[in-house]
């Protein structure tokens, strides 16, 4: 695809740890003067905080203990496919904000769980960053993946994906393990009909590993540290990259298979600034000059 606009999605399940990836991507656009238009999937969901909880009971009501926000029926996936199209053709398209806390809504004057009014993204942006649930979703009538220039997976194995979610939903959100684990349960055939498809569409993947045991999850009091981890990072188009390069500069990392590289755990963010660096710098340089 011939790049107007570029269009980067970063994708992965709740809790997979793409929030600390966007702040590596973030440090690229400031350290190359890029200006990002920043787009968090979860403000593409169908239904706020209150609207979701009803349509759970409903869901529940009526037999359905597969609903979740993993799937088509909760997030407007229609939508994230038209902001995708619109912004590589024009560089602009409709977007809106979904508020998470008070800090997040106070400016806004709403309560925390609600979007803000859909609005034009402002003009003038160098590229679109997308972070969620579904930056590579296909479905039988969406083709998100089609419209990005640039799609890289965050998944943890799921033992681990598993930590990080029971361990954040008890102690940020006060869930008990109990609830944790429903949630987890009932995600599951969303999870593999939506979300695992995806990573075989990214253009790379990178996939934390623990050294600890994990055995059990459901018991973990603690998150496996970068230093008890290693990331594996798999390419799709291996050709293009040079690995002797990032061998050298990632001490103890070593080639799995031809198109799979492991580094520590604490060089995963190192490796994303020498991995994405020049792939965001093409596609800058893929752009049409602006005439001034």
């Amino acid at each position: 695809m011939s790049v107007k606009h570029p269009v980067v999605a970063i994708t992965g399940s709740s809790g997979a740890g793409t929030t600390s990836v966007t702040r590596t991507f973030q440090e690229i656009f400031r350290r190359e003067g890029i200006n990002a238009a920043i787009v968090e999937g979860d403000s593409f969901h169908r239904y706020d905080r209150n609207e979701m909880k009803l349509a759970m009971a409903e869901a529940e009501q009526n037999n359905n203990l597969r609903f979740s926000h993993f799937g088509e029926e909760a997030n407007l996936l229609k939508e994230l496919e038209t902001l995708f199209r619109d912004y590589g053709e024009t560089g602009v398209g409709t977007v809106r904000r979904y508020l998470h806390d008070e800090a997040e809504a106070k400016p806004y004057g709403q309560p925390p769980g609600t979007f803000t009014p859909w609005e034009e993204l402002a003009p003038g942006s160098d590229l679109l960053y997308y972070e969620g649930l579904h930056g590579a979703a296909v479905t039988a009538t969406v083709d998100v993946a089609r419209y990005t220039d640039l799609l890289v997976g965050v998944v943890p194995i799921i033992n681990l994906e598993w930590i990080q979610k029971v361990i954040r939903d008890k102690t940020e959100r006060g869930y008990s393990s109990e609830a944790v684990i429903d949630t987890i349960l009932r995600r599951m055939p969303d999870y593999v009909t939506y979300i695992c498809p995806q990573f075989s569409r990214t253009y790379v993947n990178f996939q934390r590993v623990p050294t600890v045991d994990t055995s059990n999850p459901f018991i973990a009091r603690t998150i496996p540290t970068a230093d008890e981890s290693f990331v594996v990072i798999r390419f799709a188009d291996p050709k293009v990259i040079d690995f002797p390069y990032l061998l050298s500069m990632l001490h103890d990392s070593f080639m799995s298979r031809t198109n799979c590289i492991v580094v520590p755990g604490g060089k995963m963010e190192l490796a994303m600034q020498l991995i994405f660096t020049p792939l965001i710098l093409r596609l800058m340089d893929k752009r049409p000059k602006r005439s001034y």
